[in-house]
């Protein structure tokens, strides 16, 4: 598989190589000594996710307190998606940058996006399933969100699609505001962070 870097550090465009033959297609979806060459450190999965989404939903911006956060590591099992990483790290080079990945059936791509990196993924198709590998489990009292739709995140909507977002989304504070409401992970805390993982390996 290849693993490409991102704009936002920590994050990681993954495509594997697939082997198709008359019986259909073999792929590795998931190769934790491969991600780990990448990051640093072996992902530690504990939590998985699945989220089945109508076209023009809108699921993030999603993120939790560093640490420990949540890594994520996720590809399209039906559908399509973009996938949308946002960096909302305070003090980080790249801050409210975000950069996004094609996740669909055809190419089988992954994302990774380390912990305090702010997450969304749009549905471009009805019924479209996403799995989603977590690194700690959810826990709603460290859980916020920033609403996707902010015009100073700019994330790109393609064109056709009609956003559709639950409530909590829909009401969640802008980047502005969530910056002001001490809501947003520090980027020191979270390279510290980081280098408490590797050291872990």
């Amino acid at each position: 598989m290849d693993i490409r870097a991102l704009a936002l550090a920590g994050s990681f465009e993954i495509t594997p190589r697939q082997f198709p033959d008359d019986r259909g297609l073999f792929l590795e979806s998931y190769r934790g000594d491969r991600l780990a060459e990448a990051i640093g450190h072996r992902l530690d999965i504990i939590q998985t996710n699945v989220s089945v989404s109508s076209r023009g939903t809108i699921r993030g911006v999603h993120f939790a307190d560093v640490p420990p956060s949540q890594a994520k590591y996720i590809t399209a099992v039906s559908g399509s998606f973009i996938d949308f990483v946002i960096d909302i790290r305070v003090g980080s080079p790249t801050f409210g940058r975000w950069d996004s990945v094609l996740l669909d059936t055809v190419d089988h791509r992954a994302i990774y996006l380390a912990e305090g990196l702010g997450h969304a993924v749009c549905s471009l198709q009805d019924d479209s399933t996403v799995m989603y590998l977590c690194s700690a489990t959810y826990d709603p009292a460290r859980e916020h969100a920033i609403n996707p739709l902010d015009p100073e995140l700019g994330l790109a909507v393609p064109e056709g699609v009609t956003p559709v977002l639950s409530a909590r989304d829909a009401a969640a504070p802008s980047l502005s505001e969530a910056l002001a409401q001490g809501l947003l992970p520090r980027y020191d805390d979270c390279v510290r962070y980081y280098a408490e993982l590797a050291s872990r390996a």
